[in-house]
Protein backbone atom coordinates (compact mmCIF):
# COMPACT_ATOMS: atom_id res chain seq x y z
CA UNK A 1 0.00 0.00 0.00
CA UNK A 2 3.09 2.26 1.15
CA UNK A 3 4.43 1.72 -2.17
CA UNK A 4 1.46 2.23 -4.22
CA UNK A 5 1.52 5.38 -2.75
CA UNK A 6 4.65 6.74 -3.48
CA UNK A 7 4.75 5.42 -6.69
CA UNK A 8 1.13 7.17 -7.42
CA UNK A 9 2.82 10.50 -5.98
CA UNK A 10 6.27 9.76 -8.25
CA UNK A 11 3.81 9.51 -11.55
CA UNK A 12 2.13 12.97 -10.26
CA UNK A 13 5.40 14.83 -10.35
CA UNK A 14 7.01 13.49 -12.99
CA UNK A 15 3.39 14.46 -14.82
CA UNK A 16 4.09 17.84 -13.83
CA UNK A 17 7.24 18.16 -15.07
CA UNK A 18 6.03 17.22 -18.43
CA UNK A 19 3.99 19.92 -18.26
CA UNK A 20 6.15 22.87 -17.32
CA UNK A 21 7.59 21.66 -19.63
CA UNK A 22 5.39 21.43 -22.13
CA UNK A 23 4.15 24.67 -21.39
CA UNK A 24 7.78 26.07 -21.92
CA UNK A 25 8.45 24.64 -24.92
CA UNK A 26 4.80 26.16 -26.28
CA UNK A 27 5.95 29.40 -25.08
CA UNK A 28 9.37 29.99 -26.59
CA UNK A 29 7.63 28.46 -29.80
CA UNK A 30 4.77 31.70 -29.80
CA UNK A 31 7.74 34.05 -29.04
CA UNK A 32 10.10 32.96 -31.29
CA UNK A 33 6.71 32.77 -34.59
CA UNK A 34 5.60 36.25 -33.17
CA UNK A 35 9.39 37.54 -33.44
CA UNK A 36 9.56 36.30 -36.57
CA UNK A 37 6.48 37.87 -38.03
CA UNK A 38 7.23 41.08 -36.17
CA UNK A 39 10.68 41.03 -38.47
CA UNK A 40 9.01 40.01 -41.76
CA UNK A 41 6.57 42.93 -41.39
CA UNK A 42 9.36 45.26 -40.71
CA UNK A 43 11.16 43.97 -43.94
CA UNK A 44 7.60 44.31 -46.23
CA UNK A 45 6.58 47.73 -44.40
CA UNK A 46 10.52 49.14 -45.28
CA UNK A 47 10.26 48.20 -48.96
CA UNK A 48 6.88 48.56 -49.46
CA UNK A 49 5.53 51.36 -47.49
CA UNK A 50 6.81 53.83 -49.67
CA UNK A 51 5.03 52.62 -52.90
CA UNK A 52 1.86 53.04 -51.34
CA UNK A 53 -0.61 56.07 -52.37
CA UNK A 54 -3.76 56.63 -53.83
CA UNK A 55 -2.14 55.94 -57.76
CA UNK A 56 -1.07 52.70 -56.56
CA UNK A 57 -4.46 51.76 -55.68
CA UNK A 58 -6.04 52.78 -58.58
CA UNK A 59 -3.80 52.27 -61.40
CA UNK A 60 -3.42 48.93 -63.29
CA UNK A 61 -0.17 46.27 -64.02
CA UNK A 62 2.20 47.74 -66.11
CA UNK A 63 5.99 46.77 -67.32
CA UNK A 64 7.12 49.98 -65.58
CA UNK A 65 7.40 50.14 -62.12
CA UNK A 66 7.12 53.63 -61.66
CA UNK A 67 3.74 53.06 -63.89
CA UNK A 68 2.35 50.06 -62.24
CA UNK A 69 -0.79 49.47 -59.90
CA UNK A 70 -2.86 47.03 -58.13
CA UNK A 71 -6.70 48.18 -58.82
CA UNK A 72 -7.32 44.52 -61.21
CA UNK A 73 -5.91 42.29 -58.45
CA UNK A 74 -7.82 43.91 -55.63
CA UNK A 75 -11.21 44.35 -57.93
CA UNK A 76 -10.87 40.56 -59.08
CA UNK A 77 -10.04 39.79 -55.16
CA UNK A 78 -12.96 40.92 -53.71
CA UNK A 79 -15.01 39.53 -56.31
CA UNK A 80 -13.79 35.99 -55.76
CA UNK A 81 -13.28 36.41 -52.07
CA UNK A 82 -16.96 37.67 -52.10
CA UNK A 83 -18.82 35.07 -54.29
CA UNK A 84 -16.42 32.31 -52.33
CA UNK A 85 -18.47 33.65 -49.20
CA UNK A 86 -21.49 33.88 -50.09
CA UNK A 87 -21.28 30.03 -51.92
CA UNK A 88 -19.46 28.20 -48.98
CA UNK A 89 -20.83 30.03 -45.67
CA UNK A 90 -24.61 28.99 -46.22
CA UNK A 91 -23.73 25.64 -47.44
CA UNK A 92 -21.59 24.83 -44.77
CA UNK A 93 -23.69 26.13 -41.83
CA UNK A 94 -25.85 23.95 -43.53
CA UNK A 95 -24.31 20.97 -43.92
CA UNK A 96 -22.94 21.14 -40.11
CA UNK A 97 -26.78 21.75 -38.83
CA UNK A 98 -27.69 18.60 -40.87
CA UNK A 99 -24.86 16.01 -39.36
CA UNK A 100 -25.52 17.65 -35.93
CA UNK A 101 -29.14 17.76 -35.59
CA UNK A 102 -30.92 15.74 -38.20
CA UNK A 103 -28.48 12.93 -39.45
CA UNK A 104 -29.29 9.36 -37.93
CA UNK A 105 -26.15 8.38 -35.77
CA UNK A 106 -25.13 5.55 -38.41
CA UNK A 107 -22.03 3.99 -40.33
CA UNK A 108 -22.53 6.38 -43.34
CA UNK A 109 -23.20 9.47 -41.80
CA UNK A 110 -19.60 8.13 -40.08
CA UNK A 111 -17.94 7.90 -43.13
CA UNK A 112 -19.21 11.28 -44.65
CA UNK A 113 -17.61 12.85 -41.66
CA UNK A 114 -14.57 10.89 -42.06
CA UNK A 115 -14.01 12.53 -45.34
CA UNK A 116 -14.60 16.01 -44.52
CA UNK A 117 -12.37 16.40 -41.72
CA UNK A 118 -9.85 14.39 -44.42
CA UNK A 119 -10.52 17.32 -47.23
CA UNK A 120 -10.10 19.55 -44.83
CA UNK A 121 -6.11 18.67 -45.08
CA UNK A 122 -6.15 18.26 -48.57
CA UNK A 123 -3.51 20.69 -50.47
CA UNK A 124 -4.75 23.49 -51.97
CA UNK A 125 -3.07 22.45 -55.39
CA UNK A 126 -5.13 19.60 -55.45
CA UNK A 127 -8.27 21.84 -55.11
CA UNK A 128 -7.01 23.86 -58.31
CA UNK A 129 -6.89 20.91 -59.86
CA UNK A 130 -10.23 19.61 -59.43
CA UNK A 131 -11.72 23.39 -60.09
CA UNK A 132 -9.73 22.99 -63.15
CA UNK A 133 -11.15 19.54 -64.48
CA UNK A 134 -14.78 20.37 -63.06
CA UNK A 135 -15.23 24.32 -63.08
CA UNK A 136 -13.39 25.70 -66.10
CA UNK A 137 -13.78 22.64 -68.42
CA UNK A 138 -16.33 19.96 -67.96
CA UNK A 139 -18.80 22.98 -66.85
CA UNK A 140 -17.18 25.44 -69.78
CA UNK A 141 -17.06 28.68 -66.97
CA UNK A 142 -13.46 29.02 -68.60
CA UNK A 143 -11.07 31.20 -66.47
CA UNK A 144 -13.89 33.11 -64.77
CA UNK A 145 -14.38 34.81 -61.37
CA UNK A 146 -17.13 32.07 -61.00
CA UNK A 147 -15.06 29.17 -61.95
CA UNK A 148 -12.29 30.84 -58.85
CA UNK A 149 -14.93 31.62 -56.58
CA UNK A 150 -16.27 28.04 -56.77
CA UNK A 151 -12.90 26.42 -56.79
CA UNK A 152 -11.83 28.01 -53.69
CA UNK A 153 -15.40 27.39 -52.17
CA UNK A 154 -14.70 23.86 -52.12
CA UNK A 155 -11.52 24.35 -50.24
CA UNK A 156 -12.57 26.22 -47.15
CA UNK A 157 -16.13 24.30 -47.09
CA UNK A 158 -14.77 21.26 -45.13
CA UNK A 159 -13.59 24.17 -42.67
CA UNK A 160 -16.55 25.57 -42.30
CA UNK A 161 -18.02 22.92 -40.99
CA UNK A 162 -15.83 21.14 -39.24
CA UNK A 163 -15.64 24.61 -37.09
CA UNK A 164 -19.73 24.45 -37.34
CA UNK A 165 -20.32 21.30 -36.06
CA UNK A 166 -17.94 21.90 -33.49
CA UNK A 167 -19.65 25.63 -32.25
CA UNK A 168 -22.90 23.10 -32.52
CA UNK A 169 -21.89 20.94 -30.04
CA UNK A 170 -20.65 23.32 -27.55
CA UNK A 171 -23.92 24.44 -27.45
CA UNK A 172 -25.55 23.20 -23.82
CA UNK A 173 -28.37 20.21 -24.09
CA UNK A 174 -29.88 22.42 -21.47
CA UNK A 175 -30.81 24.70 -24.06
CA UNK A 176 -32.14 22.18 -26.11
CA UNK A 177 -34.18 20.56 -23.86
CA UNK A 178 -35.67 23.87 -22.46
CA UNK A 179 -37.16 24.54 -25.71
CA UNK A 180 -38.41 21.05 -26.36
CA UNK A 181 -40.25 21.37 -22.97
CA UNK A 182 -42.35 24.38 -24.18
CA UNK A 183 -43.73 23.15 -27.15
CA UNK A 184 -40.91 24.20 -29.67
CA UNK A 185 -40.39 22.32 -32.96
CA UNK A 186 -37.13 21.34 -33.82
CA UNK A 187 -36.48 23.88 -36.46
CA UNK A 188 -37.64 26.49 -33.62
CA UNK A 189 -34.82 25.14 -31.36
CA UNK A 190 -32.20 24.82 -33.85
CA UNK A 191 -33.17 28.39 -35.52
CA UNK A 192 -34.25 30.16 -32.49
CA UNK A 193 -31.88 28.96 -29.74
CA UNK A 194 -29.16 26.63 -30.99
CA UNK A 195 -27.96 28.99 -34.21
CA UNK A 196 -27.89 31.89 -32.05
CA UNK A 197 -25.64 30.38 -29.28
CA UNK A 198 -23.02 28.40 -32.04
CA UNK A 199 -23.27 31.97 -34.07
CA UNK A 200 -20.14 33.29 -32.83
CA UNK A 201 -17.98 29.94 -33.21
CA UNK A 202 -19.28 29.71 -36.61
CA UNK A 203 -18.32 33.04 -37.64
CA UNK A 204 -14.74 32.46 -35.90
CA UNK A 205 -14.05 29.22 -38.07
CA UNK A 206 -15.80 31.20 -40.84
CA UNK A 207 -13.14 34.35 -40.85
CA UNK A 208 -10.64 31.69 -40.54
CA UNK A 209 -11.39 29.51 -43.97
CA UNK A 210 -12.06 32.98 -45.68
CA UNK A 211 -8.65 34.21 -44.64
CA UNK A 212 -6.90 31.00 -45.93
CA UNK A 213 -9.04 31.63 -49.33
CA UNK A 214 -7.13 34.77 -49.79
CA UNK A 215 -4.10 33.88 -49.37
CA UNK A 216 -3.94 31.22 -51.85
CA UNK A 217 -2.42 31.56 -54.98
CA UNK A 218 -1.84 28.29 -56.52
CA UNK A 219 -5.35 26.95 -57.11
CA UNK A 220 -5.79 30.18 -59.26
CA UNK A 221 -2.68 30.10 -60.98
CA UNK A 222 -3.79 26.67 -61.69
CA UNK A 223 -7.16 26.77 -62.99
CA UNK A 224 -5.58 29.62 -65.11
CA UNK A 225 -6.01 33.01 -63.52
CA UNK A 226 -4.10 35.90 -65.51
CA UNK A 227 -1.29 37.64 -64.30
CA UNK A 228 -1.66 40.25 -66.36
CA UNK A 229 -4.75 42.12 -67.07
CA UNK A 230 -5.97 45.95 -67.52
CA UNK A 231 -9.21 46.10 -66.59
CA UNK A 232 -11.48 45.17 -63.48
CA UNK A 233 -14.33 42.13 -63.34
CA UNK A 234 -17.65 43.87 -64.19
CA UNK A 235 -19.26 40.76 -64.11
CA UNK A 236 -18.89 36.56 -62.45
CA UNK A 237 -18.04 35.68 -66.03
CA UNK A 238 -15.24 37.96 -66.93
CA UNK A 239 -11.41 37.11 -66.58
CA UNK A 240 -9.08 38.16 -63.57
CA UNK A 241 -6.56 38.51 -61.16
CA UNK A 242 -6.23 38.25 -57.27
CA UNK A 243 -3.48 39.39 -55.39
CA UNK A 244 -1.37 36.36 -54.57
CA UNK A 245 -0.63 36.40 -58.33
CA UNK A 246 0.10 39.40 -58.62
CA UNK A 247 2.55 39.67 -55.60
CA UNK A 248 3.86 36.63 -56.94
CA UNK A 249 4.35 37.93 -60.87
CA UNK A 250 5.87 41.38 -59.02
CA UNK A 251 8.64 39.31 -56.74
CA UNK A 252 9.81 37.29 -59.67
CA UNK A 253 11.21 39.67 -61.48
CA UNK A 254 14.31 40.74 -60.87
CA UNK A 255 14.24 44.27 -60.84
CA UNK A 256 14.09 45.95 -57.56
CA UNK A 257 11.53 47.88 -57.89
CA UNK A 258 9.49 45.34 -58.89
CA UNK A 259 10.27 43.71 -55.58
CA UNK A 260 9.23 46.84 -53.59
CA UNK A 261 5.87 46.73 -55.69
CA UNK A 262 5.65 43.16 -54.51
CA UNK A 263 5.88 44.47 -50.89
CA UNK A 264 3.94 47.44 -51.11
CA UNK A 265 0.87 44.63 -52.72
CA UNK A 266 1.34 43.04 -49.35
CA UNK A 267 0.85 45.05 -47.10
CA UNK A 268 -2.46 45.91 -49.29
CA UNK A 269 -3.17 42.20 -48.66
CA UNK A 270 -2.87 42.23 -45.02
CA UNK A 271 -5.16 45.42 -44.92
CA UNK A 272 -8.32 44.05 -47.01
CA UNK A 273 -7.38 40.80 -44.41
CA UNK A 274 -7.50 43.06 -41.60
CA UNK A 275 -10.72 44.94 -42.49
CA UNK A 276 -12.78 41.65 -43.55
CA UNK A 277 -11.18 40.51 -40.03
CA UNK A 278 -12.30 43.18 -38.48
CA UNK A 279 -15.97 43.03 -39.74
CA UNK A 280 -16.64 39.18 -38.78
CA UNK A 281 -15.03 40.31 -35.35
CA UNK A 282 -17.82 42.89 -34.92
CA UNK A 283 -20.27 40.70 -36.21
CA UNK A 284 -19.47 38.00 -33.65
CA UNK A 285 -19.42 40.16 -30.80
CA UNK A 286 -23.01 41.45 -32.11
CA UNK A 287 -24.22 38.01 -31.65
CA UNK A 288 -22.05 37.17 -28.85
CA UNK A 289 -23.94 40.13 -26.78
CA UNK A 290 -27.11 39.33 -27.77
CA UNK A 291 -27.22 35.65 -26.67
CA UNK A 292 -27.95 35.52 -22.38
CA UNK A 293 -26.31 32.77 -20.70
Amino acid sequence: MEGQLFGGAGQVQARRRFNVIFAGVCLLATVFGILFLLVLLREVLAEGAGWLSLDFLTRFPSRFPAQAGIKSALFGTLWVIGLTALMAFPVGVGAAIFLEEYAPRHWITDLIQANISNLAGVPSIVYGLLGLALFVRTFGLGRSVIAGALTMALLILPIIIIASQEALRAVPTSIREAAYAVGASRWQVIGEHVLPYAMPGILTGAILAVSRAMGEASPMITIGALTFIAYTPQGPLDGFTVLPIQIFNWASRPQPAFQNLAAAGIIVLLVVLLAMNTAAILLRAYYRGKVKW
